[in-house]
């Protein structure tokens, strides 16, 4: 059945990965999608190449031009399914019950639920989010936890990868921790930055760099951090990638400090679909869907000292380090497969359109 999907965003971050590695997961698996996205975007411009789309203004949630615009695509579509993504699109999106179509909104994180109850059902990437929702007064019954799927590990070839490191000066005895994420307050970076400072320079002979995949508003004040730490010269900031598989190869190590806030945490399943020791602090969604000691190094949320402990010991044990990788292999396999994950939504789907 055809789904019309919906977010208003103008940058790319974490939401918007999302958006555009479903819609691909959806076309793949035979399903008929077409994104709707913001007019300039980010996505529109660099992301959604193979993926029928349009591009509306959506410009504020009070702009009645939007709205109109968003009323009268859905109108024109022969989709029953809407499904909305984040405040914006959601909140421009009104549908009223009984007319044949179906308005889903995804949420992927603990959002005002206000501006999200006039859709019809909604779906929770984490059982506590899915949680919060029902506490908060969503009708049970239209509340459904589907999780996010691993993209499978993106192959890399030889010479490309060789580049990269030259590029970025790798040498042969470096040890490479790789952090991805927006550069605000929820993903703990400063105390990435705390636990590099309170390592040694060296560990079993391995020199400690760490390589950071994002951009945003605190890129200047963690600067400003490592800087006054005495490790700027340890940090790569690369800024958001596109694409990162490449630097998902090249690292020993993925380091994820969010704090509690964070909801599900994407790059523990990319750090488990790439083969990499993942060492992780304790929020909620890491929480949910980690098995610490087998399938992740656990650390408490917002301890600097706690993660450089934590980052140490599985540098210091090659053991810890293989069994995590067979586990986190294993988990992406039972757990978190594409194919399990959009079957979940197609099921999903046909049960909304048999009760609407």
């Amino acid at each position: 059945m055809k789904s019309l999907h919906m977010i208003g965003s103008t940058h790319m971050g974490g939401a918007e990965r999302w958006f555009t590695r479903f819609l691909a997961a959806m076309l793949r698996q035979g399903e008929d999608v077409e994104a709707v996205v913001r007019r300039g975007s980010e996505l529109a411009q660099h992301h959604l190449a193979g993926i029928p789309h349009h591009e509306l203004p959506f410009r504020t949630v009070w702009d009645p031009f939007s709205r109109h615009a968003v009323s009268r695509l859905i109108a024109r579509s022969d989709a029953p399914i809407v499904q909305t993504y984040m405040g914006r699109a959601t909140r421009l999106t009104h549908l009223k019950r009984g007319r044949g179509k179906v308005h889903v909104s995804r949420l992927g994180g603990y959002y005002k639920l206000a501006p999200f109850r006039h859709a019809h059902a909604w779906i929770g990437n984490t059982k506590g989010l899915c949680d919060w929702m029902i506490q908060g007064g969503l009708p049970a019954e239209r509340v459904f936890h589907i999780t996010n799927f691993a993209d499978p590990a993106r192959a890399v070839a030889a010479d490309e990868l060789h580049a990269l490191r030259q590029r970025i000066g790798v040498l042969p005895e470096d040890w490479i921790m790789v952090t991805a994420g927006r550069l605000i307050d929820v993903k703990g970076h400063r105390y990435l930055v705390d636990a590099l400072s309170s390592l040694p320079a060296e560990i079993d002979g391995q020199r400690l760099r760490l390589v950071v995949l994002g951009d945003g508003d605190l890129a200047a004040p963690l600067a400003e951090q490592a800087r006054q730490a005495g490790v700027a010269d340890r940090i790569l900031w690369a800024g958001w990638q596109h694409d990162p598989a490449p630097w998902f190869h090249v690292a020993d190590m993925v380091v994820f400090p969010s704090r509690d806030a964070e909801t599900l945490g994407n790059v523990i399943l990319e750090a488990w679909a790439y083969g990499k020791p993942l060492v992780a602090s304790a929020f909620r969604g890491a929480r949910e869907i980690t098995r610490p000691g087998e399938d992740a190094w656990v650390v408490p949320c917002d301890d600097g000292a706690a993660l450089a402990a934590g980052i140490e010991h599985v540098i210091r044990n090659p053991g810890l380090q293989r069994q995590m990788v067979a586990n986190g292999l294993a988990r992406i396999e039972r757990d978190f497969s594409e194919t399990a994950v959009i079957a979940q939504y197609r099921a999903l789907y046909a049960q909304l359109l048999d009760n609407r």
